[in-house]
């Protein structure tokens, strides 16, 4: 096995460290607190191509691949865990629209989105299905040249401020999730509501309720088949959880080197806090949970780029990081104290944020149920 990066991957690392620092950091903790979403930083990290490393050249991607993708996530996470969220909502539908959209569609959808002009979501979780998926009640019913919409989708990330949004509704009921179906619509149209929903951490994703009214979406914004939808959103999620791992990653890595920093600072009783060894339990122990966690996190690129099944070994990181990443956060507030417990540095901001990574892309507990049911073979992830 080769642990080395290419000089190309280095230089895609190094550009969006150098980004996030410089762009992101200055006003991470204000638009925190403010709630700020920054339009502006999502089409500066499309201008210089972040959302476009698994997108194909012919599409005005840079092809460089699911590795570079995860690189680039977990330089802009470990600055401000919430702009990497936009990493997932920008190439979760473009990756999606590449894999099972028209040529059509593919050439009119996928630019905008890679250049973070149409900013966009995916619509799967409602009030009533949440892990869930085929339990969803949106239903879509043919009508003409359109297919109209009713129902409501919650803890939707950039629900209040899409464009777009990639949405899983049902098109035969009696099909359960066979009867599934997948949409890319334009949320700037009549039949459309939303409600802002506030949230421990995260503040600069902004999270809310879609609520679709008769909302009329024309049938060549069908992805796939009729009856594709749960196909499709399972492949969906195992792209957007590697990405979203590789942000708890970033994040994991921010709070131990925030809680090193420390250790080597402060002093109490005539000697640096890293001395004492209970402090050394838990840095010993972010370091060892943040390197498993990388390992898990960049083979499960390096297999999505030699185009192999991984939706075991995403799981696997996907759940490793987010542990990695509540663990550092809640070993770095203990380590900081009351310097971490307050608003005026961001290692509260990290343990806020940390916790979604347990909930989102599938909770943690989901991922143990798959990890789990491969190793008794009661349901294969790689099948």
């Amino acid at each position: 096995m080769d642990f080395e990066l290419s000089e190309e991957l280095v230089a895609v690392r190094d550009l969006a460290r150098d980004f996030a620092q410089k762009e992101i950091a200055p006003s991470a903790a204000r638009d925190d607190r403010e709630h700020k979403f920054r339009k502006d930083l999502v089409l500066k990290m499309g201008e210089l191509g972040f959302y476009g490393s698994v997108i194909s050249e012919s599409y005005g991607g840079s092809g460089l691949g699911y590795l570079a993708m995860a690189l680039i996530t977990e330089e802009v996470a470990r600055v401000h865990s919430a702009m990497r969220v936009f990493m997932n909502m920008q190439v979760g539908p473009a990756l999606t629209i590449l894999n099972f959209g028209t040529e059509e569609q593919k050439r009119q959808w996928i630019p905008p989105l890679i250049r973070g002009e149409s900013v966009s979501c995916f619509a799967i979780t409602e009030p009533d299905a949440g892990s869930d998926v085929a339990a969803l009640r949106t239903t879509a019913v043919s009508e003409g040249d359109s297919y109209v919409l009713n129902g409501s989708k919650i803890w939707i990330s950039n629900a209040p401020v899409a464009d777009t949004a990639l949405i899983y509704a049902s098109t035969d009921r009696a099909q359960k999730h066979r009867g599934m179906s997948a949409f890319y619509a334009d949320l700037n149209q009549p039949g459309v509501s939303r409600r802002p929903m506030d949230t421990l951490g995260v503040h600069c994703s902004p999270i809310g309720e879609i609520t679709f009214e008769n909302f009329r979406v024309p049938k060549a914004r069908l992805i796939g088949k009729e009856g594709d939808g749960f196909k499709v959103c399972m492949w969906q999620l195992n792209q957007t959880r590697l990405s979203c791992a590789a942000g708890a990653l970033g994040l994991a890595r921010a709070a131990r080197e925030a809680a090193v920093s420390y250790c080597n600072q402060r002093e109490q009783f005539g000697q640096k806090i890293g001395q004492f060894q209970m402090n050394q339990d838990l840095i010993a122990q972010m370091v060892v949970h943040e390197e498993a966690a990388a390992l898990l996190v960049y083979r499960a690129a390096w297999l999505a780029d030699r185009k192999q099944p991984n939706n075991l070994e995403t799981s696997m990181a996907k759940y490793a990081a987010a542990e990695a990443a509540a663990y550092a956060a809640d070993a770095a507030l203990r380590i900081l104290g009351a310097y971490g417990y307050s608003v005026e540095f961001p290692v509260e901001r990290y343990f806020r944020d940390a916790k979604s990574y347990q909930i989102v892309e599938g909770s943690s507990n989901i991922h143990k149920l798959i990890i789990a049911q491969d190793a008794l073979g009661y349901r294969k992830a790689n099948r």
